[in-house]
């Protein structure tokens, strides 16, 4: 019930700070590639069911039909505003909003697609007993992912077997030890990491 009071009023609070910045960043993608603003994808929530989840456009229009891991920021399909909100995390703002409607929590296992989560053991389908979150443990110890699979011959293939059981061990581990202060920790680092 905290975490949830916490999720609200702090997402809520970050669309009002953050609204003249959201309006700069609609603007850009707007005018910098032809599309929609937004990207909204299906992910897999809480209790394994599907919701859309809402980012700034990165890339140009119709290119996860060509794929949906990313290899590094010279992935051709990557708009240049989308480098830029890429890099500093931007992109992913609008979540704030998922946040808000309670499909997401600033804290918990990044959501993943349906495609990957088809492939996930029993004990690793224990993340979907938690809200799925903006940021994650795993998510700032692999902030490189994209530079990662763009060095590897087989990225999708590297993904499935290398990081994405990695990743979903780091989760498991933090929904088992998971605390009010242990988000908060989650949280700064997140915002260190970035500024780095």
């Amino acid at each position: 019930m905290v975490k949830r009071i916490f999720d609200f009023f702090s997402s809520l609070i970050g669309i009002i700070l953050l609204f003249p910045l959201f309006i700069i960043i609609f603007i850009w993608v707007k005018y910098d590639s032809i599309g929609d603003v937004f990207y909204k994808q299906t992910r897999v929530g809480i209790n394994n069911q599907d919701f859309l989840l809402y980012k700034f456009r990165t890339m140009a229009v119709g290119s996860d039909k060509k794929g949906l891991i990313t290899v590094g920021n010279d992935d051709v399909r990557i708009t240049n505003s989308g480098k830029f909100l890429r890099k500093y995390k931007l992109d992913e703002l609008p979540q704030l909003i998922n946040v808000l409607k309670g499909d997401m929590s600033l804290v918990g296992p990044r959501p993943e697609v349906r495609k990957y989560v088809d492939l996930y053991t029993e004990e690793q389908m224990k993340v979907f007993r938690v809200k799925p979150g903006i940021t994650d443990v795993a998510s700032i110890k692999y902030s490189n992912e994209n530079e990662v699979l763009k060095n590897q011959t087989n990225p999708n293939q590297y993904y499935i077997e290398q990081l994405m059981p990695e990743k979903l061990n780091l989760n498991l581990d933090y929904i088992s030890n998971r605390s009010f202060f242990s988000d908060l920790q989650v949280i700064i680092n997140t915002f260190t990491k970035i500024l780095k």
